[in-house]
């Protein structure tokens, strides 16, 4: 699928800066295209784009067709948007002959048009609805446009087309168009939430450990000697032994007394280990969790849908008292579960208890036994 972003500038200047902001980004130069903006300059071929992605008048080579830029891009823009009537080749083709800047990407998914969006929208294009409505002032009998970011599906003899516009002056304005498919299509997206478990380390308490020294009193016995002297003098009356007259004479004999005394030495020693270790454990945690999603219901619309439910209830529900105003919304209620994805499908037998619990959540004054038959009717028209 090939899908076109067009983007409109006033001025020259932004217009190159988008195209080289787009290159840089990995946008290919053939794939990015900007007009001259001169409606009476000379013929160019607008198959070539050269080395800066800038059409340039002149650059043909021999042979090439000779077609004038005007000519050329209307040209452009009626197979881009399928048709020379087609709302937006009118108003781009005005945007080209008025003097503005056209610059178009080509890119090869919506995703990358999005992104190339993004991009062009940093240097201010101009708001082409506002432009439009000014022209429409100053022409007469002019068709009315609008413009819009376009991305559709290319088809035989229809390419691929959108536009980059945006709210604001023509020099500083913020695009603010929104993609959107062409034609009738239009893209709504369903979004849901995704759930991802992961874990992280967080403290969970622990242990302190104090070391302190106590004093505590003891006791111990020990035996100590002690020596005394003891002087004592008695009488002796016998003769000297010729052996002792060498101690007769002067002399001086000193004793000492020896005692014990308890010394006192301290020595540490180890008599217990504290020992502090870790345990690791696994356990498994139940995460709950609620995910949101989007959903799409789908009411297919039959022509003339009203006139022939307000048949129905004018057979039916009429000589019952009240007004069709009273039925409308069960109806309306029932073709749209048909085209549920939470109910498409399903027999009514399955389906009602659900329905109903539904439809007395959203009409708590609305008896279900009442407009059970309205509400079944506008079902089975859906699915029959």
């Amino acid at each position: 699928m090939e899908h076109t972003l067009v983007a409109v500038f006033d001025n020259r200047g932004d217009a190159v800066q988008a195209l080289d902001d787009l290159v840089g980004s990995g946008y290919s130069r053939q794939d990015v295209r900007l007009s001259d903006g001169d409606p009476d300059a000379a013929r160019v071929d607008t198959s070539r784009v050269d080395t800066s992605g800038v059409d340039t008048p002149g650059a043909r080579p021999e042979g090439a067709g000779d077609e004038s830029l005007g000519s050329s891009i209307k040209h452009f823009f009626t197979d881009l948007f399928g048709g020379e009537r087609s709302e937006h080749a009118q108003m781009y083709s005005e945007a080209i002959e008025r003097g503005h800047y056209v610059l178009t990407v080509t890119t090869a998914t919506e995703h990358e048009v999005e992104r190339a969006a993004d991009i062009v929208e940093r240097h201010g294009p101009v708001d082409i609805d506002e432009h439009a409505g000014q022209w429409r002032g100053a022409m007469q009998g002019g068709d009315a446009m609008r413009g819009e970011a376009l991305s559709r599906q290319s088809t035989p003899g229809a390419s691929q087309g959108g536009s980059a516009g945006g709210g604001g002056s023509a020099q500083g304005s913020v695009m603010g168009a929104s993609q959107q498919r062409a034609a009738d299509t239009t893209a709504i997206p369903v979004i849901q939430e995704e759930l991802k478990v992961g874990k992280r380390e967080v403290q969970r308490g622990g242990v302190r450990i104090y070391q302190r020294i106590v004093d505590t009193p003891v006791s111990e016995s020990i035996g100590l000697r002690e020596e005394h002297l003891n002087v004592q003098r008695r009488a002796v009356d016998k003769l000297v032994d010729p052996a002792d007259i060498a101690a007769f004479q002067e002399n001086t004999i000193e004793l000492r007394e020896t005692a014990e005394e308890a010394v006192v030495e301290k020595s540490a020693r180890m008599v217990e280990e504290v020992i502090v270790g870790k345990e690791v454990t696994q356990r498994q945690e139940q995460i709950k969790d609620t995910l949101r999603h989007t959903e799409v219901d789908i009411e297919r619309l039959a022509p003339d849908d009203d006139a022939y439910f307000r048949g129905h209830w004018t057979s039916n529900f009429a000589r019952e008292g009240g007004s069709y105003d009273d039925y409308a919304p069960a109806y309306r209620y029932g073709t749209s579960m048909a085209g549920s994805a939470l109910y498409r499908g399903r027999p009514w037998e399955e389906i009602e208890p659900g329905l109903r619990s539904d439809w007395e959540a959203r009409h708590p004054g609305s008896t279900w036994e009442k407009m059970k038959a309205a509400i079944r009717h506008g079902w089975e028209r859906m699915t029959s």
